[in-house]
């Protein structure tokens, strides 16, 4: 893709005009033509009602099963749609069921939403926790994950990009182990959907969870799950109404056999469409150009700041995505962000309780973090650098 095609998606992007944005990890900014389906879907409930609404773009609505499956290389049949990922997650998780002795094994840069799960269930059913120790690059050490896996151990469940840094868990590897062993593999996906190309296949999860908020440039409050067919005979969700299940008589219930099981009957339809414009604009661009991109410009980052004196870069993994992290030496991270924010520049601060063990292991406190996507520029990246070293003038 040319520089005439970045400086296109830059005005088909309005927020470009308005800040120097480096918060994609938390969530990009949209397209202007997915701004426009939602605002768009919101009159026509104004002007009609909501039901009404919903009956006219039902085939729409539809359609974005069959957009997601392509994202993720599956079947239609075997997406849910979510208000969000974490929903996604607890859908998938709260549906398996635990015993006392039984193992979920984790990474120790797990997401802190998931890891208050894993405390919750042990306490309630005795199963424990076990962390897989890190290996020297960062990543879940597969050599010690392979020696774990035993009858005990019931689900692996990783986060694929944790939310404190650029490190991608390899994934595949895990599966492939996971596959071998015949045990169930959950895997965030909330941060790699939408900034790389990925194949549920290759990656061998049996489910997978994700938002439309973040790389993917579609609205808050949207979200999908991913369960492979072979998986979804032996889960039953944790909740169940008239859209995941059918009152047949007045003592019984049969609850559908594909992935919308895990949904809910009331959903916001406006986001939903918007979502949908937003998997086929990253689908049309291509998810390979999309990681390609967004690999160099973090890696451009990345060196950048290291010739920033007093910054220094925490990423860790031997391969990086867009997310970019770093301290700066006499000043808070809070302070950094408040600083970038009056200079017209979003970056966003990572706390040590959003993944604990990690950032206790690696003894941080606190990160700034700026995540790049594919509408950013060489020259942004230059700027944010000029505004950092400014802050010691």
């Amino acid at each position: 893709m040319q520089d005439q095609d970045i400086a296109r998606l830059r005005a088909e992007t309005a927020g470009c005009e308005q800040t120097t944005f480096f918060n994609n990890a938390g969530a990009s900014l949209q397209p202007r033509a997915v701004v426009a389906r939602v605002i768009e879907h919101l009159r026509l409930e104004e002007r009609i009602g909501g039901y009404e609404a919903a009956d006219i773009v039902a085939p729409e609505l539809n359609s974005l099963y069959g957009s997601v499956a392509r994202l993720l290389h599956c079947a239609p049949e075997e997406i849910a749609l979510q208000e969000n990922a974490t929903r996604a997650w607890e859908m998938a998780f709260y549906s398996l069921r635990f015993s006392p002795g039984d193992r979920i094994v984790t990474a120790a840069n797990e997401y802190a939403s998931n890891y208050i799960a894993f405390l919750q269930v042990a306490r309630r059913t005795g199963a424990e926790i076990c962390v897989v120790e890190s290996d020297r690059a960062g990543e879940v050490d597969l050599d010690a994950l392979e020696r774990l896996l035993d009858d005990r151990v019931k689900l692996i469940a990783l986060t694929h990009v944790p939310t404190n840094g650029g490190l991608v868990q390899p994934a595949a590897q895990v599966g492939a182990l996971a596959r071998r062993a015949g045990i169930p593999f959950l895997l965030d996906a909330c941060q790699s959907t939408g900034q790389m190309h990925l194949d549920v296949n290759a990656l061998g999860c049996d489910m997978l969870c994700a938002t439309g908020r973040k790389y993917l440039r579609g609205p808050r409050g949207t979200g999908f799950l991913y369960v492979r067919r072979a998986m979804l005979e032996q889960m039953e969700p944790p909740l169940l109404d008239l859209r995941a299940a059918t009152w047949v008589s007045a003592g019984k219930f049969e609850v559908r056999d594909d992935a919308k099981k895990f949904e809910t009957w009331e959903a916001a339809a406006a986001p939903r469409l918007g979502l949908g414009v937003a998997v086929e604009y990253a689908l049309a661009l291509g998810l390979d150009w999309i990681e390609r991109r967004v690999q160099y410009l973090a890696a451009l980052l990345r060196d950048r700041l290291a010739d920033v004196k007093g910054v220094t870069v925490r990423d860790l993994g031997r391969l990086r995505c867009g997310i970019v992290t770093f301290t700066y030496e006499s000043h808070p991270a809070e302070e950094v962000m408040r600083w970038m924010h009056a200079n017209g520049i979003a970056v966003r601060t990572i706390e040590r309780s959003s993944t604990r063990l990690d950032m206790e292991q690696r003894g941080l406190d606190e990160l700034v973090r700026a995540s790049v996507h594919y509408y950013n520029t060489e020259a942004e990246l230059e700027r944010l650098c000029g505004v950092l070293r400014a802050m010691n003038d």
